[in-house]
């Protein structure tokens, strides 16, 4: 077998495959062996019919379409192994010359990996916000463990930030109700400001049974942009009454006695949340700081690959409807020319990310345990809710837990990699990152890599 390889650009190949006849034995022998199972031949059973007389009753045609399918991919992949390339994606392959008894040729066009010169990592230096967690934190994540556990209660007192009213809104256009911006009967809690603007300064202030109108601008429907007279009218006005933070409320919202106890806990709760963030922020910023200094094209095919998926799964939610995307897009404030544009945005840095990983893992050279694979399963399987024996029945049956072994071994690889960079929080402190990316010693080390590995898969999962 003779190749060559023709460069068409940074990140895309030609591979020209010559195949002599000589080495189509094998491959000759399953066409014939195939059709004489597939015809009927008076005189001959089923599988036993000459070769001379299935050329002489269905001509060679058959047997070289058979051939030249089954040769296909055992030819392309050597070729590949033989040229070593790294291609991306699936190849455009084009039979362009058979001829019997003499050689079948054939091209096949694929996106390759770019070349990638990963930089020092022993040269990068990040800042990251410093871990802080004072009694105002601890008292606000207590607030709200007691807010799970707090009551509505009827109020006579005018509403203010935080309180909840029933309400009754009629929005207006030129006097014509509009109902799609128009309720009754609608629970809302003041200062969540995610209704209609100016709503939370018309409830301020009020009591049960009063009325108030104010003028808003319409951001969705057939009057979008449209400013609109908006009456609102208080049903009920209702408050949350917070338990009391003492030793009973300590006893019904956990395990322990005290509220001292409690409390510290909560603390040493939001101090491993920090740590958590701030291995993922050390991850994020080493991650751009490395890709500043990297320039590589990107793979177009493979580009536009995720710029389709991630459309189709979003029409796939909506019943592949249009216009429901329309709808959608229109809702969020978007057109469909800056979803596009965010899409393929999105894309390119999530290939690029991606491509430039796989560079870091080759040159670190990291090995991956079954263990080490297996939590990882298990991560994700969590991450997503599903049952973790369901979830591999999925991986193998689609074929991805190739995918995922790649997603440990990046997420290895650029934790070694991180572990020689410069870290200091945003107070001066020196940090060292095998804290957090070096060998894992503990389970709460463990957790804060595993957030940071993490976020690597977020952002490659859709490979």
């Amino acid at each position: 077998m003779k190749t060559s390889v023709d460069k068409l650009s940074d990140t895309r190949v030609k591979l020209t495959v010559n195949v002599p006849f000589d080495e189509l034995g094998k491959e000759i022998d399953q066409a014939y062996a195939a059709i004489a199972q597939q015809v009927t031949i008076p005189g001959f059973r089923r599988g036993k019919a000459p070769r001379q007389l299935i050329d002489a009753r269905f001509g060679r045609g058959p047997i070289l379409e058979q051939v030249v399918n089954d040769m296909l991919p055992t030819r392309y992949e050597q070729a590949v192994v033989e040229n070593e390339l790294n291609p991306i994606g699936q190849p455009e392959i084009e039979v362009t010359k058979i001829e019997d008894n003499d050689l079948v040729e054939f091209t096949a066009e694929v996106d390759v990996r770019p070349e990638i010169e990963v930089p020092d990592f022993s040269g990068i230096s990040v800042t990251v916000p410093a871990i802080s967690v004072d009694d105002a934190a601890v008292d606000e994540e207590l607030d709200n463990l007691r807010a799970r556990f707090g009551e509505l209660q009827d109020t006579k007192r005018k509403l203010k930030t935080d309180d909840y009213a029933v309400i009754d809104l009629t929005a207006e256009v030129n006097g014509e109700k509009i109902e799609d911006a128009s309720a009754d009967g609608l629970s809302y809690q003041v200062g969540s400001d995610d209704l209609i603007k100016g709503l939370d300064t018309a409830l301020r202030g009020m009591k049960t049974g009063e009325d108030n109108e104010f003028t808003a601008t319409l951001l969705h429907g057939e009057h979008k942009d449209k400013e609109a007279t908006v009456k609102v009218h208080v049903q009920q006005t209702k408050e949350r009454k917070l338990p009391e933070l003492d030793d009973d409320f300590a006893q019904l919202a956990s395990e322990f006695d005290t509220v001292e106890e409690l409390r510290e806990s909560t603390r040493g709760q939001l101090e491993e949340s920090k740590k958590a963030q701030q291995a993922a922020d050390i991850r994020d910023e080493v991650l751009k700081a490395a890709l500043a200094t990297t320039e590589f094209a990107l793979p177009e095919s493979v580009v536009e690959e995720q710029v389709h998926n991630r459309l189709h799964q979003l029409l796939g939610q909506l019943a592949h409807d249009e216009n429901a995307l329309a709808q959608l897009l229109e809702a969020q404030g978007t057109t469909r020319e800056e979803f596009d544009q965010q899409s393929r945005e999105q894309a390119e840095e999530s290939v690029r990310t991606q491509l430039f990983l796989d560079a870091v893992a080759e040159k670190e050279e990291p090995e991956v345990s079954q263990q080490e694979l297996t939590d990882h399963i298990l991560f994700t399987a969590q991450s997503y809710g599903m049952d973790p024996n369901q979830f591999v029945m999925q991986l193998q049956q689609s074929g991805q837990i190739a995918n995922l072994f790649a997603d440990v071994r990046r997420g290895k690889a650029l934790a070694a990699a991180i572990s020689r960079t410069s870290v200091k929080d945003d107070a001066g402190n020196e940090i060292d990152p095998n804290e957090y990316f070096g060998e894992v010693e503990d389970e709460a080390q463990a957790e804060a890599q595993a957030e940071a590995q993490g976020a690597a898969q977020a952002e490659n999962e859709e490979n």
